[in-house]
């Protein structure tokens, strides 16, 4: 096994002895012979352990486990605690997520602070077999059936080449101390379902099912490389990207066939699934500003697009301004200029859109910029009768994201400026200017 190892760092992982290399050790079978078998090796290493308190003191006897093993090696020892039920709870997720959250995160964190190449895990091909049936049980894309990657980023698998008899023949061969976990046993959790109950029935159906299913992931991995170009060129033509913003071109999508197929896959990675994007496709025809959310991203349908944003708390924005300020920061690292003039023979008010000439007299300090908030209203030039700003959106067509960036200049309660848009009649046709706003 040791040789087979070797090779499969040389020629899949392609790595060289100059890396080094943050090994994930629970204790386990897996990850105890992953241990052994680099420490066989010329790489520098170091050892990771999450403390999850799920096992009580049997937690703690795997990271003594653990601890012992990297002095044993010689290996650079990190270990961390995690309240785990606590986590779930506050973040309403299942204990796995959190688990899997919670080490993750860390283990990227371990391997910035100390200058290591890659992190390692013990997966292996049970692993790999068992993924393909609860995504396809879930529901997936050719992504998600195409198998465990060998190199994920800085994420390696130095034993994916392995099954789990081999794993465990490792193991009695080399007399390796490990931890057992119970919980592996579990039924209640799904992939200990699949191994106990369901793989099983599978074996007897064809004894030969693991390397058929193997090779059949590996046609899907195939698969998935030739769908990642096409959707390359399919995003090219339909997407443009506007600050933090995506936007998909709703008349170029319509132009793809199957729709379903294609739309699917290209918003898979935003956490959008099959059924939204169903409801998705129905919206292309309907009024704009509807919204749908993953656990990450809001996709709006606004008129010609569909614009998908990272979903983040809406933050109100406040901001008063006394007559001494020369310069006022704004959101998205924009500033407003204040400059205070005296009107002169020949002065002409600026027609800009980012201009506003207004009358200081008529001003009352602080002024107040903040967001709009429903009920406001102005008085546009030209007009007698006061405009709710809802509807000054609604004519002027701004969209979702753009009415929540919209800023307003307040003074005494009233609306004095739409900033960058519009002036509030009362005060743009006063003659006498004496400041001025950039």
């Amino acid at each position: 096994m040791q040789n087979h190892f070797n090779t499969y760092l040389d020629n899949t992982l392609k790595l060289t002895s100059a890396r080094s290399i943050l090994l994930t050790i629970s204790g386990g079978a897996d990850s105890i012979v992953m241990l052994d078998l680099f420490s066989k090796t010329g790489y520098k290493c170091g050892v990771a352990h999450c403390n999850f308190h799920l096992r009580g003191d049997k937690s703690n006897k795997d990271e003594k486990l653990v601890r012992e093993l990297a002095k044993k090696y010689n290996y650079p020892f990190y270990q961390i605690d995690f309240f785990t039920t606590n986590y779930a709870t506050q973040k309403g997720i299942s204990i796995e997520m959190a688990a899997r959250e919670l080490r993750y995160n860390w283990f990227e964190k371990v391997r910035r602070e100390n200058g290591y190449d890659y992190i390692a895990t013990g997966h292996h091909q049970d692993d790999v077999i068992e993924t393909f049936f609860i995504n396809l049980a879930r529901g997936t894309g050719i992504r998600g059936l195409s198998g465990i990657k060998p190199v994920s980023g800085n994420l390696i698998r130095p034993i994916l080449f392995a099954d789990h008899q081999q794993i465990l023949s490792y193991i009695k061969e080399n007399k390796l101390e490990y931890r057992e976990d119970a919980s592996n046993y579990d039924v209640k959790y799904k992939r200990n379902k699949l191994r106990q109950d369901i793989i099983p029935e599978l074996a007897e159906i064809n004894p030969a099912y693991k390397q058929n299913i193997l090779k059949t992931i590996e046609r899907l991995n195939i698969t998935n490389n030739i769908l990642k170009e096409k959707l390359s060129e399919i995003k090219a033509n339909v997407v443009e990207e506007k600050d933090e913003q995506l936007l998909f071109n709703i008349s170029k999508l319509k132009e793809l066939e199957p729709l379903n197929f294609f739309l699917f896959e290209l918003l898979f990675p935003y956490g959008f699934n099959g059924e939204q994007v169903e409801s998705i496709i129905k919206s292309f025809d309907g009024i704009s500003g509807k919204s749908f959310y993953s656990s990450t991203y809001e996709l709006i349908k606004d008129r010609n697009y569909l614009i998908i944003i990272p979903k983040q708390k809406t933050k109100r924005f406040s901001l008063k301004i006394s007559d001494k300020l020369s310069v006022v920061k704004l959101k998205d690292n924009s500033s407003l200029q204040i400059k205070s003039i005296s009107r002169t023979k020949g002065f002409k008010i600026p027609q800009q859109l980012n201009i506003a000439a207004l009358d200081k007299d008529k001003l009352h300090f602080p002024l107040e910029i903040r967001n709009w908030q429903k009920g406001n209203y102005f008085y546009p030039i030209g007009m007698k009768q006061k405009k709710k700003l809802s509807d000054f959106f609604v004519d002027n067509k701004f969209s979702k994201i753009e009415k929540e960036k919209a800023l307003l200049l307040i003074s005494k309660g009233e609306v004095v400026w739409v900033i960058g848009h519009r002036l509030d009649n009362g005060i743009k046709l006063l003659i006498l200017q004496k400041i001025f706003c950039k």
